[in-house]
């Protein structure tokens, strides 16, 4: 059975989502841009190895990836999580991460 949500409610869960998702974004650009070349006029140059591995990971379905980056997708998932089990009224029967209470 459904429980309703008043949109009130929603555009909350929406806007603590995005701030999420924004600080999600913020750490991505400041550690791809830490790992570029900065050149003389502003831009810059991504290095090839890295240009091939993430290019890799973006063509590769998630059940296909290595464990290292599954791990890595799943620490960034626990940032929502919370939030997300907090919505819908819910208790994990474990502590998130996946370890015994």
């Amino acid at each position: 059975m459904s429980t309703p949500i008043s949109q009130k409610a929603i555009d909350e869960l929406i806007e603590t989502l995005a701030g999420i998702e924004h600080e999600r974004w913020s750490h991505w650009q400041r550690y791809m841009h830490e790992q570029c070349e900065r050149r003389p006029d502003g831009s810059l140059t991504i290095p090839p190895m890295l240009v091939s591995q993430w290019e890799r990971q973006s063509a590769t379905a998630y059940p296909d990836l290595n464990e290292k980056e599954k791990k890595s997708d799943r620490d960034q998932v626990m940032h929502y999580l919370p939030v997300v089990l907090n919505a819908l009224d819910v208790v994990p029967e474990t502590k998130l991460g996946g370890e015994s209470q």
